[in-house]
């Protein structure tokens, strides 16, 4: 059967017998990260927002003195734009979690798109922001490895906008929709090329709400892979929403799994929404279906009526140990509310636990 190309700026092919493949070398990450995963459980970094919120920024903070992107609108909250703004803060932060035991630690970039950035002003940033943002990563983990000598890698994040493919963001009109893929393609192809050239070692789209996103996000991986004349690894990590076991856009993890396998990942999981105690049966059910390593990075519990998260470290190591116990994972960090603390906490907790097997 003839492959199928797809536009590309370069072959990008589709063969019945291995689904979607490039005739792309594999990035040097690759075989260190799949023995690594075979080995032990690696260690995912933690919250990047609980540790800018302690620092207690400003407007003036945020928008900074010496940076080249200005916008109109206020800047306090745009917490990627301090990869920009306050490097050495963000740096510091990377450092920390890079220390508390982390393997993979990800850049500050997860609204670094420009239909996320348009809320700021701030479209025209996002090549610097995501470059940029590679590089304080890799600056941190090279201090981190100068010490203990362990080797760690930069996850590109990539999070989810703040628009669905699938869903109206209008009741009176269920056919509308805020975003289109190609528009989403667009998107995620400038950040994933920028975090490339920043040099990421793998990219990690996450938070998935919305699985027509991700798609759109995968996309335009491989259409950057193709032009970067490498393969990066590729973690994809879906949202349940609630206790109804879907994603906001209907999917079980059964579906979830089924619709992104096609982009051979490095890892397929589980973050953000629920603790680890309400995440633990929809990941049994992924890591039931499942061909690739499994990942989860809960929240540290749920929020309180403060949006204060109150689950301390030992209690989210206790829960993430529970999924390393019963052999559903490969991969354990920690997403909103989790700290260095949390992260140390949990790599001690399964430090002596065998990873998932993989076949």
């Amino acid at each position: 059967m003839t492959p199928i190309r797809l536009w590309s700026p370069l072959p990008l092919l589709i063969r019945p017998d291995s689904m979607l493949t490039f005739s792309l070398p594999p990035s040097r990450a690759v075989p260190a990260l799949e023995a690594l995963v075979r080995q032990r459980i690696l260690i995912l970094d933690g919250a990047m927002g609980t540790q800018i919120q302690a620092l207690g920024l400003s407007e003036e903070d945020y928008a900074g003195c010496g940076c080249r992107h200005h916008a109109e609108r206020p800047q306090k909250g745009n917490n990627d734009l301090l990869i920009l703004t306050q490097p050495q803060a963000i740096e510091e932060i990377h450092f920390r979690y890079a220390m508390a035991g982390a393997d993979i630690v990800e850049t500050n970039t997860f609204s670094a798109t420009t239909i996320a950035q348009a809320d700021y002003g701030m479209e025209g940033a996002v090549e610097d922001l995501n470059r940029e943002g590679a590089r304080l990563v890799r600056r941190a983990l090279d201090r981190a490895t100068a010490l203990d000598g362990r080797p760690r890698f930069v996850a590109g994040a990539v999070g989810p906008t703040n628009r669905t493919a699938s869903i109206s963001p209008d009741v009176n009109d269920p056919g509308y929709r805020a975003v289109s893929f190609d528009d989403l393609r667009a998107a995620y192809g400038t950040q994933v090329r920028a975090l490339i050239a920043g040099g990421a070692d793998l990219i990690l789209i996450e938070t998935i709400f919305d699985t027509l996103n991700a798609k759109a996000a995968i996309f335009a991986c491989f259409e950057a892979f193709a032009e970067a004349g490498r393969r990066l690894p590729l973690m994809i990590s879906g949202t349940i929403t609630d206790a109804s076991g879907r994603t906001l856009s209907g999917q079980t993890p059964t579906a979830f799994w089924h619709s992104v396998r096609h982009a051979r990942p490095f890892t397929v999981g589980l973050n953000c929404a629920l603790g680890a105690a309400a995440m633990r049966p929809h990941l049994a059910e992924l890591a039931g279906v499942a061909d690739a390593a499994i990942c989860a990075y809960p929240n540290a519990g749920l929020p309180n009526a403060f949006g204060q998260y109150d689950e301390g470290p030992d209690e989210t190591a206790a829960q993430v140990a529970r999924f390393a116990r019963e052999g559903l994972v490969n991969v354990v960090g920690g997403c909103c509310g989790t700290t260095p603390d949390h992260v140390r906490a949990i790599a001690d907790a399964v430090a002596d636990l065998a990873p998932r097997t993989l076949a």
